[in-house]
């Protein structure tokens, strides 16, 4: 099959499959169009729009893994002289990879939404979103060109507004959503003019044609300045990813997204959307090879959301949040490994921790279904024995997701940590620090979640619990004690009553538990062999020769087995055994010890409660800023220059003149007889020195 051309028509299914569900649950059943079909057709209809996308995909992969490509336009949008926008797919590794994984999750996701959601009256919309997210995400990853890339990145944005605010009776969840789009608005700024700057000087929107000027790019600087063009172009294109992969300091809108239900939680926001920057950055390797300035903010920015992001999630109560600021911290690591040039590990982080993150904010809405929508972890305990097989999965996410031994968190996660350590670039020593110090703390929150859930003493169904929850809830605030008082009546219908009993989730809820389970555990030894160290990604990510964390991975390496035999030996091993181990006793042994750090180090509890402030920060100086600058536009140039003087004034004026004229409007006939001989004296004095002599 090498060298053979993949079928566009198969291609352009797989995207417009998913269109064709959200158009159908969408349409025909909402009120839009008079709710034409019920419930079953519209998850029926999108379900089997995913599934016929993922089959597709898996066939894709497979044929692209026998050699066979596509890079072509599909359809021609428009031409503006030399320039051309169109809608194409360039079909390769990475691109077949991630097609694979969108619609994965995506399938899994629409199954476990039929259980969740389903006594909400917005079921059918919700699979409408779901399925239209799934065709933004693929139209995405499957783009060859900069036109159809900005399209499926805003596309992805718009439906995760809409997902975040799907509750919109709520005015938290209106707040997050909005949130959530302004900052993306910031990151998206940057992104479009990174597109510009090689659009201006590239002459072209085609990836392709851009790599091909790359050594030419390379020599320019931007105008005005000494600044190489192509490093402001890439770290503008970064400043995008910032926003969609919630790199600091535009994180902000990650956590509190998890106001929306918590199956888009899985789908956006741990498994596909906020990769999509990781994903963008690794297509442009070509380009970012050529800057070690851009590289090296990459990896400084994606250092500090690794560890920093960590150590929020080491106080959260609310069991998604745990889920989601875990999500930044291995963004972190993802964005690290860009920075350290090995793209191909970046992107082989982003497959396993999207199988294994989906995997715990699932468990942690079956976890929610069974606490009847109670989310604060203090609330349960001991749930192990009556939901077992969300226990024993939500085990597996968690030992991959601290890098255990032979899951398949461990070979993306201490690839990540080994590329680091070959890396010389500028910030590596603090890259290298926040990486390993990354381990103790995400086994630490990971595991102080689990023990607190699944083990000890049984905490619910008391009358004074704490007051966290998902779903059908007005307003609430999910990560500050302060509250709990005050939120106390509106939670009351949530949690387990007094003698009630935790439950297992239905099958349509435990089965995607099961099928990202396996993932989870076997998908980083099968194939890091290929992905890291084979040809896998050959042609499609490129490496400089300055840069040899990859030649320094693929040297060491010996097996997938022997990686991990060696991994038992290695610092980080010792450190995700230390922080669970940190965790058990604290949590289950001697739970004086929490209270002990809290009583004596409580200015660092408060700042982390805060989340370093940054949103009251971001709320004073930019919203404030924004405000200010706002009431003094509309003082001043609404109300005075606009209103006061054109508006107003101009009619100020005109009623002068006219009360001027008004007084010389007599209705007497020879007040103007009189005027008229003085109009014709006038002309005769005007005209009387070109009278010919005579």
């Amino acid at each position: 099959m090498a060298g053979q051309l993949l079928n566009p028509n198969l291609l352009l299914a797989v995207p417009l499959a998913p269109l064709a569900g959200a158009a159908i649950a969408g349409l025909l059943g909402t009120q839009f169009l008079g709710n034409l079909v019920g419930r079953k057709t519209s998850h029926t209809a999108t379900i089997l729009g995913v599934l016929i996308a993922f089959i597709l995909s898996m066939q894709t992969l497979l044929a692209v893994m026998d050699g066979a490509t596509f890079n072509g336009t599909i359809y021609n949008w428009m031409t503006i002289g030399s320039l051309k926008m169109e809608v194409g797919f360039q079909i390769d590794s990475l691109s077949a990879m991630m097609m694979c994984v969108v619609t994965f999750v995506s399938l899994m996701v629409h199954i476990y939404t039929i259980g969740y959601m389903k006594d909400d009256e917005g079921y059918n919309r919700f699979f409408a979103y779901i399925s239209l997210f799934t065709f933004s995400m693929l139209m995405l990853v499957m783009a060859n060109n900069f036109l159809q890339l900005f399209f499926g990145w805003e596309a992805v944005g718009l439906v995760s507004y809409l997902l975040i605010g799907f509750w919109y009776q709520r005015p938290t969840a209106i707040v997050a959503n909005m949130k959530a789009f302004l900052v993306n608005r910031v990151g998206d700024f940057g992104f479009i003019l990174g597109i510009g700057l090689l659009l201006a000087y590239g002459q072209s929107l085609d990836y392709q044609e851009i790599f091909a000027k790359k050594e030419a790019l390379s020599t320019l600087t931007l105008p005005g300045t000494d600044w190489a063009l192509l490093t402001v172009a890439c770290i503008c294109l970064f400043i995008g990813a910032m926003g969609k992969s919630a790199q600091f300091p535009l994180h902000v809108w990650l956590p509190d997204s998890m106001e929306g239900p918590t199956p888009i939680s899985a789908l956006i926001h741990a498994a596909t959307m906020v990769t999509a920057g990781i994903f963008m950055v690794s297509r442009m390797s070509p380009l970012f090879e050529l800057s070690d300035t851009a590289l090296s903010f990459i990896l400084v920015i994606g250092s500090i959301t690794a560890l920093f992001m960590g150590f929020l999630g080491m106080i959260q109560n609310d069991i998604k949040r745990v889920v989601a600021y875990s999500t930044l911290s291995q963004l972190g690591y993802m964005t690290v490994a860009l920075g350290s040039s090995a793209y191909s590990v970046a992107v082989f982080h982003l497959m396993t921790h999207a199988f294994f993150k989906a995997l715990l904010f699932l468990g942690a809405g079956s976890v929610i279904i069974g606490m009847h929508h109670d989310q604060d972890i203090r609330n349960m305990g001991g749930l192990r024995k009556y939901m077992p097989i969300t226990w024993i999965t939500s085990l597996v996410g968690s030992l991959a997701l601290i890098g255990t031994p032979l899951f398949s968190g461990f070979y993306s996660k201490d690839s990540i940590i080994e590329a680091v350590e070959a890396t010389h670039i500028w910030g590596a020593g603090f890259a290298q620090f926040a990486v390993l110090a990354g381990v103790f703390v995400t086994a630490f929150y990971s595991f102080r979640m689990y023990f607190l859930v699944f083990h000890g003493k049984e905490r619910f169904g008391q009358a004074h619990a704490h007051g966290h929850d998902d779903h059908h809830a007005p307003a609430a605030k999910h990560d500050s004690d302060a509250h709990d008082e005050e939120e106390e009546d509106d939670h009351a219908h949530h949690g387990l009553e007094p003698g009630q009993k935790p439950h297992e989730s239905p099958f349509v809820v435990w089965f995607p538990l099961v099928m990202l389970a396996i993932p989870s555990l076997l998908i980083g030894y099968l194939t890091i062999g290929p992905m890291l160290h084979g040809d896998f990604f050959k042609g499609v990510i490129f490496v400089g020769e300055n840069h040899p964390a990859m030649e320094e991975l693929s040297h060491e390496f010996h097996g997938a087995m022997a990686m991990a035999i060696h991994g038992l030996s290695t610092a980080p091993f010792w450190l995700a055994l230390s922080g669970v181990v940190a965790a058990y006793y604290c949590y289950m042994v001697n739970p004086r010890v929490p209270a002990w750090f809290f009583a004596k180090f409580h200015a660092i509890h408060t700042l982390l409660d805060n989340k370093y402030y940054l949103d009251k920060f971001n709320e004073v100086v930019f919203a404030g800023g924004a405000r200010l600058l706002g009431n003094g536009l509309w003082n001043f140039g609404d109300k005075k220059l606009i209103d006061g003087l054109l508006v107003n004034g101009s009619a100020k004026v005109v009623a002068w003149l006219s009360s001027l004229s008004r007084g010389l409007q007599t209705g007497y006939i020879y007040h103007y007889a009189f005027v008229m001989i003085l109009g014709v004296l006038g002309f005769l004095i005007y005209f009387l020195p070109f009278w010919p002599a005579k």
